[in-house]
């Protein structure tokens, strides 16, 4: 499929589909919209994508880099109809059905780039680990505490240090973040990485 962006009336019907599946949880993804001529628009005719599930946020962020640019573009992270039409082309990773079909929305901005708050914009699922990878493009791997989680599970380390631009983009307090939660020999994350207490990713993020 060419990669497309929706226009305000697509972003409008993929909120509205959100605010349903709330209350219906089992609802089908409106995968019809993606390429509905009155909602969407061709961003670029030489960029197809591909249907995918990520394995984690690192995978996510370094594929959408390259799909950006590939397609050119100069500001992605305002293109908010781009990223809520990523949103529903990978909708099994941002909002995975569970064993009896059901779909947890969660928090809006986790879906719906909220592109003006700057505490929150990093909080979706898609948006987020592409700014990640790309603000540590020269090495993605500094920034492992907040790229090897599950794209639709982001975790307190992200919650606590994403949502500031000054942290995340800040080489230093990645790679530290990385040092103290991820172990790089087992390849999965320290205990206590969640830990709202004493040493966690809330104590950092006050320092």
């Amino acid at each position: 499929m060419k990669l497309r962006r929706f226009n305000a009336d697509g972003i409008s019907a993929f909120a509205d589909f959100r605010s349903r599946l709330i209350l219906e949880p089992a609802l089908t993804p409106p995968t019809h919209l993606l390429e509905d001529p009155a909602l969407t628009e061709v961003v670029s005719e030489s960029v197809d994508v591909s249907p995918r599930t990520f394995e984690n946020r690192l995978e996510a962020g370094r594929y959408l880099n390259e799909l950006v640019d590939a397609a050119g573009l100069k500001m992605p992270e305002r293109d908010r109809g781009l990223w809520t039409w990523l949103t529903l082309f990978f909708f099994d990773s941002v909002c995975p059905a569970d064993g009896q079909g059901n779909r947890n929305p969660q928090d809006e901005a986790r879906l719906l780039p909220l592109l003006d708050n700057h505490q929150r914009f990093y909080r979706h699922l898609l948006l987020g680990p592409f700014l990640i990878v790309r603000a540590h493009r020269d090495q993605p791997e500094r920034a492992l505490a907040f790229l090897k989680q599950a794209v639709c599970k982001p975790g307190e380390i992200v919650e606590q240090l994403a949502s500031r631009k000054e942290l995340v983009t800040n080489r230093a307090v990645v790679e530290a973040a990385t040092r103290l939660y991820f172990d790089h020999a087992t390849g999965s994350f320290k205990r206590g990485h969640s830990s709202k207490t004493k040493g966690g990713p809330r104590r950092l993020a006050s320092l």
